[in-house]
């Protein structure tokens, strides 16, 4: 069976730091791979704070998520603090790719890596949007 295989851009614009707590380890004493995607999306969350928008509201416009992908690369246990780094590429005229490595802090181990489809989206009549100009600006895409 093929695996997914995830490049990852030259470098990272975001990155913040997560603890992982007793809540995010499953039974083989390890990361959960659900937590893991839920730690993606607090660090989703940081990476727009960090721009000035929230999830809903990004130059008047929200966002959903059209995809993810995550390619493990090693376990994870409780206690350790897992550094996210993100960046923003492989645009559309609606969206764009989050490109994200996840490390271990202290050893630099890699984690897991991946990415998810941000589709911009005016909730107020359901339909997709064009990337605001003004974000693509701030991330110097424009």
């Amino acid at each position: 069976m093929p695996r997914v295989n995830i490049s990852l851009p030259e470098s990272f614009v975001f990155s913040t730091e997560i603890t992982i707590y007793i809540g995010h380890i499953n039974y083989a004493d390890h990361l959960d791979n659900s937590a893991l995607l839920a730690l993606v999306s607090e660090a989703r969350v940081r990476y727009f704070k960090s721009l000035g928008y929230t999830e809903l509201n990004i130059e008047g416009v929200g966002i959903v998520l059209a995809d993810a992908a995550i390619q493990y690369k090693s376990e994870a246990h409780h206690g350790e603090v897992l550094i996210f780094e993100m960046a923003p590429h492989d645009f559309s005229k609606y969206g764009f790719d989050l490109a994200y490595r996840v490390s271990e802090k202290t050893s630099r181990r890699e984690v897991a890596r991946g990415k998810t489809g941000i589709l911009f989206f005016d909730y107020a009549i359901k339909k997709p949007a064009r990337i605001p100009v003004l974000f693509k600006q701030k991330i110097g895409e424009e």
